[in-house]
């Protein structure tokens, strides 16, 4: 998969920065994946958390393994419960679209929530979201707009966009 093709998969799941995806390898040098996959099993397997997400979005988007999404969310979790923001927005947007896990909005909350509070814009913003629309939680104007408030502050564009639409249609602000 091209380096550019994995930015744009990432920018367009709101997962975390591409950089933290193992590297293309250049076509005339030896596949990376592989040696990322050696290096970083036995790390993530001692417990590092970045190295549980790196794997997980390894699984995740099939980056030099097979594609296996209960693999990827068993390792997202894994980083998640260590606190690891893009983990646990990861883990989230696996349970909102109920890939290698049940579909569950409450339980995508959860995890954006958690990764929200860390101050993780993207998190931010899909709370907002959620919020809006009522998926996973009482449907709550006031917190939609805090959520996208807070990722608009960092320059999200979604949440500045959608902020910017409800005072356009008066939802939940004069």
């Amino acid at each position: 998969m091209r380096a550019a093709t994995v930015a744009a998969l990432y920018g367009c799941l709101s997962l975390a920065a591409a950089t933290t995806l193992p590297q293309e390898s250049a076509p005339d040098q030896p596949d990376s994946h592989s040696a990322d996959l050696q290096q970083l099993r036995p790390a993530a397997e001692r417990g590092d958390a970045e190295a549980q997400f790196r794997l997980g979005s390894m699984y995740h988007f099939g980056l030099g393994i097979p594609q296996d999404h209960a693999e990827a969310a068993k390792w997202y979790r894994r980083a998640a419960e260590q606190r690891l923001a893009s983990a646990q927005f990861s883990l989230g947007h696996m349970y909102y679209n109920g890939e290698g896990l049940p579909r569950n909005r409450a339980e995508a909350v959860k995890w954006y929530r958690r990764a929200a509070e860390q101050g993780l814009a993207r998190a931010q913003h899909n709370l907002g979201v959620l919020h809006a629309n009522g998926e996973g939680v009482l449907q709550d104007h006031a917190e939609a707009r805090k959520w996208y408030r807070l990722a608009a502050q960092q320059g999200d564009a979604r949440a500045q966009n959608n902020l910017g639409l409800m005072y356009e249609n008066g939802d939940g602000v004069r």
